[in-house]
């Protein structure tokens, strides 16, 4: 916290002494030099003083917490302060940059799809996005920002994104032999909800379709589970603080659940998360022939990454998010997909308002294409459940249960998944 600033005139005393024609006129003096300062003149007769009770809530950058303050408290400030303030419209100092060191270097993004702000604060306007390799002029660095010239204008970028050495070029071919792959993409902490991630030190990677089909369009392939360490830390439910409004793995009314479960294991034993990754690996062959882009979450056994990191990957990210998973229960009972549960207060939340349409619009069409290739299908292919992915979720999204404990994931079973599931995607932007 800091203490405010306000100006008076060098060497002078509240009042003491004077008549009341006197105060007056001094009053009106004051008025007249803060009107002053406050329209930019220099006034060197002036002196900085502190205002006891006047004080300002501060953020640090990319901290993904509270709001930050922009006003302080109008309770406490003095009545008499208060109503001269109003009458000059005058702005109390404001620190809004940190101090920086002045450099003159080249500077090259290490990260993908960066932000460029037009200030150093995280809540600043976004002037433009970059992707690693991005070159750009440094004039100012301090531990959190960097001042840097983007387009002839001074930007601001996170300085733990920039480097002094040019990333090398073979750094996306070496992610995969896939001549299609894009590359690795981590979190970035400035990203919205990125704040309430636990585990986030994991890298997703982003496939870019090859061929005249391309249809510009990314889908998040999330294979549940996969996260070692993940149920031993909690994260909040909504974020909004408030409880949930539905049972499930974690009960209604709790505030936090599991980060990320490790999953159940089929009757022969196997681990839901290796049947989740191996439907997701058909998904991602079948979008990727049919011109869709992929973001795989996840292409091994063990990804850093917790429910709410891949959620705000996919926000960023993607046009769309599927979470695979596999029910608990051992009754081969069919597909279906976790609807957002008809409640007033929980469909009235953010971002959940804005998007529980579209995550059912995903899901219904998922559903529809499970349907046409002769999946067995749950009642009508939905379950109202609170989750945390769809709590914190900006573009369509679900989980969907493509099966139980007791269904059978052959590679033919596995197959006829991944058709049912592209044709989902397919129906979805069609419409």
């Amino acid at each position: 916290m800091k203490r405010m600033l306000c100006y008076r005139e060098a060497g002078s005393r509240k009042g003491a002494g004077r008549t009341g024609l006197q105060k007056k006129m001094a009053a009106v003096a004051g008025l007249l030099a803060v009107m002053a300062v406050a329209c930019g003149c220099q006034m060197k007769n002036y002196e900085k003083i502190e205002l006891a009770g006047v004080q300002e809530a501060e953020k640090e950058p990319g901290s993904g917490g509270a709001e930050e303050a922009d006003k302080a408290d109008a309770s406490s400030v003095p009545e008499t302060l208060d109503a001269q303030r109003s009458a000059v419209n005058a702005e109390i100092t404001k620190e809004t940059a940190p101090a920086m060191e002045e450099r003159d270097e080249v500077v090259y993004v290490d990260a993908t799809n960066l932000n460029v702000r037009t200030a150093p604060r995280s809540d600043a306007e976004v002037a433009a996005k970059l992707d690693r390799g991005a070159e750009l002029r440094r004039t100012g660095y301090s531990e959190s920002w960097s001042r840097v010239i983007y387009q002839d204008k001074e930007c601001y970028i996170s300085s733990q994104y920039l480097t002094t050495k040019k990333p090398a070029e073979e750094t996306a071919a070496a992610v995969s032999t896939d001549s299609s792959v894009s590359g690795e993409v981590g979190i970035n902490p400035e990203w919205k909800y990125a704040g309430f991630s636990k585990i986030n030190s994991g890298k997703a990677v982003l496939y870019r379709a090859e061929g005249n089909n391309r249809k510009n369009k990314v889908v998040c392939v999330n294979a549940g589970h996969g996260t070692k360490g993940g149920s031993s830390v909690k994260t909040q439910c909504h974020p909004d603080g408030t409880p949930k409004v539905t049972g499930g793995s974690t009960a209604a009314g709790a505030v936090t659940a599991t980060a990320i479960s490790s999953g159940m294991a089929f009757a022969d034993g196997t681990p839901e998360p290796k049947v989740t990754l191996a439907v997701a690996k058909v998904l991602k062959d079948k979008l990727l022939a049919r011109g869709f882009d992929v973001l795989m979450i996840r292409e091994s056994d063990d990804v850093q990454l917790d429910n709410i990191a891949r959620t705000v990957l996919a926000n960023n990210l993607a046009d769309c998010h599927i979470a695979i998973h596999y029910d608990s229960t051992s009754s081969d009972k069919g597909a279906f997909y976790m609807s957002v549960p008809d409640v007033a207060s929980y469909r009235s939340m953010e971002p959940v308002a804005s998007h529980w349409k579209e995550h059912h619009a995903l899901g219904d069409s998922l559903i529809a294409g499970l349907k046409g290739v002769g999946v067995k299908l749950f009642s009508d292919g939905k379950m109202a459940m609170d989750l945390t992915q769809t709590s914190y979720s900006t573009v369509p999204s679900v989980d969907i249960e493509v099966g139980d404990k007791a269904s059978d994931y052959s590679a033919a079973s596995l197959d006829k998944l991944g058709n049912g599931l592209a044709d989902g995607v397919e129906l979805f932007f069609a419409n």
